[in-house]
């Protein structure tokens, strides 16, 4: 074996390696979605949330494996229609790595794979949270079918698949339109077939804040999703196994976590004034949006100018998540507006940075990507709605839908020892007793 050969294998598992563990990285963004949704809903439906978020992860991997991936990698460039086919092919011989070729292969196609398929996720879990507390857990796995079997895929196609929108410019480095934006129209539509949450807001225009259960959790489910977006960000350099390729990996990360800081700060700034109080939710959202605002370039700003995007964003999440609620659009987490107005800057953003890119292009894309996910999601929707329904009972709704769907709750109520013999359960009386009173929270 020569030094090439074995300095071009060496190179190709290095490659196949990173792109791994970045895949990891974004499938821990999982657990991240998980506590932060968790945290902000209340503990009546923690334990319906939670069932969504992993079965919504089985769903995504399953359905992008068996149709997904094909449809969003295996069609000509510039088309419109992807060809449906199933599975994700061979991989990549050896001889084809060793080919010398300039277009040879330099990591595994099942790593490029798992790269993508958590992605998908990522785009499906934007959807759980925006649609908490009141829709049917069924009626949505089903739509988490559809999303990432046929919706995701062919908008993914027009992009990263090099159809229609690669073919017009269209500049996207790791999803701040194809994922983020993609995922909040989704869930725009959800929403808007749904209505809001029972009590959410007066008829005389009142709007009552619904806190969440456990801020504690929805905070370490955002460092997570921080620390997730590193994977999700690095990985789309898509190699590290040359000089240029790391340095470019390094500012990726500078530059995502920069944007975070940015975002965090402008929210928290604003929230102050704005509110006299320094709203942690806020805080929050903003290290969120900064994070879906640098998603569209993340390497070529410098690490001044990715922070100051990531504080527009920030700023921009707090503005959006006020409006949306003299809206009535009701967003238990702040999806849309994080995911999908910040995804809309992000986008428009890059041409800042990058001179290859214009603004006809982005604005070109943002507009397929959402008109195409909003009117295939809103069909979906109302299909399940008919169907099906998508919505819980009233009732359902104000005892909780934990067990209403699940049958069990997340946060069981304290059962004193029996007076009669010790044992935890029913007192001498044959009631459950509690430790104090356990009304309902509305």
């Amino acid at each position: 074996m020569t030094e090439l050969t074995e300095l071009t294998e060496l190179m190709y598992a290095v490659d196949t390696f990173y792109f791994l563990i970045c895949g990891v990285l974004v499938m821990w963004m999982a657990a991240g979605f998980s506590m932060l949704e968790a945290g902000l809903v209340r503990s009546k439906n923690t334990a319906e949330i939670l069932t969504k978020n992993i079965a919504l992860f089985a769903i995504a991997c399953t359905m992008y494996l068996l149709v997904g991936y094909y449809l969003m990698y295996s069609s000509s460039e510039g088309g419109f229609l992807p060809s449906l086919g199933f599975l994700i092919g061979a991989e990549n011989s050896v001889d084809a790595v060793l080919s010398g070729d300039a277009d040879a292969p330099y990591y595994s196609m099942r790593s490029d794979f798992f790269f993508q398929v958590v992605f998908v996720a990522t785009a499906m879990s934007i959807v759980s949270g925006a649609v908490a507390e009141r829709m049917k857990l069924w009626a949505f796995l089903a739509f988490a079918v559809v999303m990432t079997a046929v919706i995701y895929p062919i908008s993914g196609y027009w992009t990263w698949g090099g159809g229609w929108l690669d073919a017009v410019g269209y500049s996207d480095y790791a999803g701040s339109g194809i994922v983020h934006l993609a995922g909040a129209a989704a869930a725009l539509a959800g929403v808007l077939i749904l209505g809001p949450r029972k009590g959410k807001y007066g008829k005389d225009g009142t709007i009552y804040a619904i806190p969440g259960a456990n801020l504690p959790l929805a905070t370490l489910g955002t460092f997570i999703l921080w620390m997730g977006w590193f994977g999700f960000n690095g990985g789309s350099e898509l190699k590290m196994s040359d000089a240029l390729s790391a340095n470019n990996v390094a500012q990726v990360f500078v530059n995502t976590n920069a944007a975070a800081a940015g975002g965090v700060i402008a929210a928290l700034i604003l929230a102050k004034l704005w509110f006299r109080k320094a709203d942690l939710t806020m805080a929050l959202n903003g290290a969120l949006a900064g994070l879906v605002a640098i998603t569209a370039e993340p390497l070529a700003p410098s690490a001044f100018g990715a922070m100051l995007i990531g504080a527009v964003g920030g700023a921009l999440v707090v503005a959006s998540i006020v409006s949306l609620d003299k809206l009535k659009l009701d967003d238990p987490v702040g999806a849309i507006s994080v995911h999908g107005v910040v995804g809309i800057w992000g986008v428009l953003a890059v041409p800042l940075s990058n001179g290859d890119t214009s603004f006809g292009a982005q604005i070109i894309g943002v507009l397929g990507i959402f008109i195409w996910v909003f009117v295939a999601s809103l069909i979906v929707w109302l299909i399940l709605k008919a169907v099906m329904g998508v919505r819980v009972s009233e009732e359902e709704e104000y005892e909780g839908v934990d067990l209403a769907e699940c049958g069990l709750e997340a946060y069981p109520e304290f059962r004193v020892a029996n007076v009669n013999g010790g044992g935890f359960g029913r007192g001498a009386s044959g009631h459950v007793a509690h430790p104090r009173p356990q009304p309902h929270a509305e």
